[in-house]
């Protein structure tokens, strides 16, 4: 079967990898052009790029999916399926309808629960306490395709957004590689999604970081959770800008203020609108990652001290 790749990150090359070794035939990989990265912003080829040119896999870059002539580039290579994993765009109509068996996508979230482009940061966001990934057929918009296969995955309560994408995509890797077998046997199934359960995950704005301490530890440890690696989870000292990257709820006895710094013997311990937040790594906006405990020994914080609301 004459398979075309789509995608763009590195969890997208995890499943080309494996659509590789398992000797599929990849005719074409199209990814996003190569961008400005890094601290010197150096043009910089993605992952699914540099994966499909080390196998010697012809590879496209359009600045647009619905490009006329790409998709006539696309049509000429007459391809069974087009396999799609976070590309990054929406793809026409015109391109979906081009293979014998259509578009397939892996989408990290057992859908129709948190459709769109943050489904792993929503689900630890909501306090989940499992997940999955499914292999759907591509329609016309967004996420409501036919289910071909889904694998569950239960959520690890240390688990960060970047922790869990990774093992999704290590799952979703072999997910596809049995839905793209099935698809070739002429066994796979399609399942409708129930509208009725929709659920949906938009992306996720630098806003979205910013800690309110009036609401529960458990609540805002899941937002630190979620918000790695981007944007972070944070709150503010002296006007600067503070990043949590790894915390965890804990009880105290005693009534406090929301924000209020309440212990800072051997851990930073802050007093949320029900129960506490120990922080254990920090960021000062313009510094290094550090532990909780040389921030607090550093800027010599107090207990009384507090975190805005």
């Amino acid at each position: 079967m004459r398979l075309i790749f789509m995608g763009t990150p590195k969890h997208a090359a995890v499943c080309l990898e494996a659509l590789i070794a398992a000797e599929e035939q990849i005719i074409l990989a199209v990814t996003q052009p190569d961008r400005p990265k890094g601290r010197h912003l150096h043009t910089t080829p993605s992952p699914v790029k540099e994966l499909a040119q080390k196998y010697k896999i012809p590879v496209e870059t359009p600045e647009k999916a619905k490009d006329a002539v790409f998709i006539d580039r696309i049509r000429s290579l007459t391809p069974d399926l087009i396999v799609v994993v976070a590309y990054g765009k929406i793809l026409p109509k015109e391109l979906i309808d081009i293979p014998k068996f259509g578009a397939i996508n892996v989408h990290a979230s057992l859908l129709p629960k948190y459709r769109g482009a943050a489904p792993v940061q929503w689900a630890i966001l909501k306090g989940e306490a499992e997940t999955g990934v499914t292999v759907m057929q591509i329609s016309e918009t967004l996420d409501t395709g036919d289910i071909i296969m889904q694998d569950k995955l239960l959520i690890d309560p240390k688990d960060t957004a970047e922790s869990l994408l990774d093992k999704l995509f290590d799952r979703g890797a072999q997910t596809l590689l049995l839905a793209v077998d099935q698809i070739k046997k002429g066994t796979a199934g399609k399942t409708p999604q129930r509208e009725a359960d929709a659920t949906f995950a938009p992306a996720l704005a630098k806003e979205s970081g910013e800690i309110d301490w009036k609401k529960p530890a458990v609540q805002i440890n899941n937002r630190v959770r979620a918000l790695i690696p981007w944007p972070v989870a944070h709150t503010f000292y002296k006007g600067k800008m503070l990043k949590l990257w790894s915390a965890k709820p804990v009880s105290l006895p005693g009534k406090f203020q929301p924000g209020e710094i309440v212990d800072v013997k051997d851990d930073l311990i802050v007093a949320c609108g029900v129960g506490s937040l120990l922080v254990r790594e920090v960021q000062l906006e313009g510094g290094k990652k550090m532990s909780a405990h040389d921030f607090v020994r550093g800027h010599r914080l107090s207990i009384g001290d507090s975190f805005p609301c």
